[in-house]
Order: C-alpha cells, then structure tokens, then sequence
C-alpha cells in the first residue's frame, strides 16, 4: 500500500477552519447583507481565476471553509501547492452555491487566498535561491505577522517549503536585546528562562558581536542569532562560534532581503530569518466571476 502523500493542510485541524472561516464571516457580514436582495438564492457558478502567473496556491483549505460555511461547494482545478499559470489569467477553481450566500463568501473567501498565495509564492523563490546557491540550512519566517491572521501566514511559509520559526512566544525562548538589558546579562537571561523552560524548550539568544554570541553559546543558549551582521562578519563570526561550540546552530538575519540573500550563505550558518517573507509580500491577484445564465465562457477550464 503507497503511504499516504504529506501535505501541509493536514496540519490544520477541521474545527480551526471552521472556527476562522465563521469569524471572517461575521467581521464582514455583522448583521443584514441588504445587497443579497438583489441577487436571491438562485444557484449560480463563479469561475475563480488566478490574474498573477506563475504564483503558488496557498490557502485553499481556508477558502473552502468559508464557502461550506455559506452552503457553497468548491472544486479546484489546481491542488494546493501547485504552481499556477503561465496564462496571463487561469482558472483554479469553480465555486457553486446560491448566489446571495456565494457572494457573502467571496470577499472573506478571496483575502485569505491572496495573502497566503502572495507569502507561498515569495518563499516558494527564496526556497529555489538556497537551493540554486547549494546551501544546506533553512530560510525561515519571523514572528513579524498580521495580528490575528498569524496561523494562515506561517501555514502559507509550510507551502512555500520555508521553516516557520517558532510559533508564538510559548513555541520557543528567544532573548532579545530587551530581554538581555532588562535582565543584567545574557547569561543572567538564558539562566532565567532554562529555569522556565526546562529541556523541552531551545533557547535562542540574538547577539550583536562574536563576544555575545560566545557568552551565549556558553551560558547553554542552543541558537546564537547574529543580528544585523554584514555578510563577511557574519562568515567569520559563525566560523568561529562554530570551531568552538561545534553544536551551536547560527542563525543569520536582520537586512536580508530576496536580493542579498545568497550573500549570508555559510557552511557554518544553519537559518537565515526574513521579516519580508510576510511584510511588504506582494498578494496574487485572484477574482471571482459569476457565469451569466446560459452564456458560454470564453475561459478554458484545464
């Protein structure tokens, strides 16, 4: 028997879907939709199309719950994951329903899609530079998310092959320079938090020079942030972190872009973190158009 084909929809439970899908809802339709008037409930067909080629679809699970939410059906021409295009305009998927309740669902429904697309598409690149560049670590997301929208887009980072980061603060310790000061020392910090966090936690401590990073690898931090280092500083700092605490993972980040991202590869860098795989991430552009009764659609449906 051929095991089942790993996705990363599967992460999501079906009562989180529902639970978004029905808030997205009622932020949006809060009480009368006097526009369904216009429309009734007469079954109707939207073609939704993908305006943007070559973008990676991310967030059809979210998509689909709020049209099962409003008693509408979904087909997906693409699965999730896939590359769409290269057509100027294709169509990925054919919603069905009754068309006052289609159209309450399409706005929620179509927000979500572009965001994730948008974050699958720019780290799906990311991914395929590391790759083209030979380099063994991981490009990774942050935690510089859209408040209350955070699980879609660190879902959107799993589709486009690109690590998460930690989750939330409860995920995993990270002692920023805030943290550090406030505390007295690194050591000091990464004291207090093993005290907390005990062994199920790695404790991450973002440093501004060498020196930091070798208190910190010595206090028990288990990833040493090099924060804000130039690429050649970098290479010689993580070498030398290396040489000395052969375990230690090295993350780079802070002014890495799509751009420059090439110039942070190491043998001794593990991740290299982007606050630009979500802020300032261009959307895809998708719509969806309502077929008029009995006339024939010039779009072709692969």
């Amino acid at each position: 028997m051929t095991p089942p084909k790993h996705t990363a929809a599967h992460s999501i439970p079906p009562h989180t879907l529902t639970r978004m899908a029905r808030e997205w809802l009622a932020e949006d339709t809060p009480n009368f939709d006097p526009a369904g008037v216009c429309v009734g409930s007469q079954e109707v067909q939207a073609m939704l199309l993908c305006k943007t080629p070559n973008s990676i679809l991310a967030g059809s699970s979210f998509f689909t719950a709020v049209f099962t939410e409003v008693g509408c059906t979904v087909d997906w021409v693409y699965q999730e994951g896939a590359k769409i295009g290269p057509d100027g305009v294709t169509v990925t998927a054919v919603v069905r329903g009754p068309a006052r309740c289609l159209l309450l669902g399409e706005r929620p429904a179509l927000n979500c899609l572009a965001r994730a697309s948008g974050i699958a598409t720019r780290c799906s690149q990311l991914r395929e530079i590391a790759e083209a560049g030979g380099w063994h670590g991981e490009v990774a997301g942050t935690r510089k998310t859209t408040p209350g929208f955070r699980l879609v887009e660190k879902y959107a980072m799993l589709v486009g092959g690109v690590s998460m980061h930690r989750q939330d603060l409860s995920g995993m310790v990270m002692l920023k320079d805030n943290h550090v000061w406030a505390s007295g020392s690194i050591t000091e910090a990464v004291k207090a938090a093993r005290s907390v966090c005990g062994f199920s936690s790695k404790i991450e401590v973002e440093c501004q020079s060498a020196q930091e990073g070798r208190e910190a690898a010595g206090a028990g931090a288990d990833i040493v942030m090099l924060d804000n280092f130039q690429p050649q500083e970098l290479h010689v700092a993580a070498r030398a972190l290396k040489e000395e605490y052969p375990s230690l993972l090295i993350e780079a980040s802070g002014g890495v872009t799509p751009e420059n991202l090439s110039m942070y590869f190491s043998p001794h860098v593990d991740i290299i973190s982007l606050g630009c795989i979500t802020q300032g991430c261009p959307v895809v552009d998708f719509s969806l158009k309502v077929q008029n009764a009995g006339a024939h659609s010039n779009i072709h449906i692969k």
